[in-house]
């Protein structure tokens, strides 16, 4: 009688040890959980964005990465005067117009372009280039620009943290383009041709 006894209170202080172990790891597990979805996402240096505007009845559309200053010098440093830069970071910028625009007098077709600059000091070159889809400028080409053009960067003692393109309209056949980062800011004008 004696040595039941003793195996069933063996028994029940085993099977109290084991209901013990189990709750704690399913404590555990739930503290596991917790943690992993109080994890804030970290938010991307260079968000995806997009930037467009109806003018009359062309509809023109911006899209790219917006990289920021984070205290760095931009223009003349970390990108470096004269290279071709691909106007934001990762993927190439691209504009599409559903409609031929005119540019500094030339004529950029109804389409999608990849949108580089080569910044310089005094003077950019802005150019469109047939070739919208690809890394960086890792496949940029010459020989693919479409219409090229310089205009003159205008310098502000605000920063622009981010990399910020508008599409403007002024009235509904004439609209304006611009670009500002860091301290620099460029724009140029379109016409919706007919």
């Amino acid at each position: 009688m004696k040595k039941l006894l003793a195996i069933l209170c063996f028994t029940f202080l085993l099977k109290g040890c084991k209901n013990q172990e189990q709750k704690k790891e399913e404590h555990s597990h739930q503290e596991t959980k917790t943690n992993k979805e109080e994890t804030p996402k970290k938010k991307p240096l260079s968000p995806h964005t997009s930037a467009m505007a109806m003018v009359g009845d062309a509809h023109i559309h911006i899209d790219y990465s917006s990289p920021g200053v984070r205290d760095r010098i931009i223009f003349g440093g970390l990108l470096a005067y004269g290279q071709v830069w691909q106007a934001g970071a990762h993927m190439a910028t691209w504009i599409e117009t559903n409609k031929d625009l005119q540019i500094e007098g030339k004529t950029l077709p109804a389409g999608k372009y990849g949108f580089f600059t080569i910044p310089s000091k005094d003077e950019w070159i802005v150019i469109f280039n047939s070739n919208w889809e690809q890394h960086g400028k890792d496949e940029y080409d010459k020989k693919d620009d479409v219409l090229r053009f310089k205009v003159q960067p205008k310098i502000s003692n605000e920063i622009t943290e981010h990399l910020e393109y508008k599409v403007n309209k002024i009235n509904d056949e004439d609209g304006s383009i611009s670009l500002a980062w860091e301290k620099v800011f460029i724009n140029f004008n379109f016409k919706v041709l007919q």
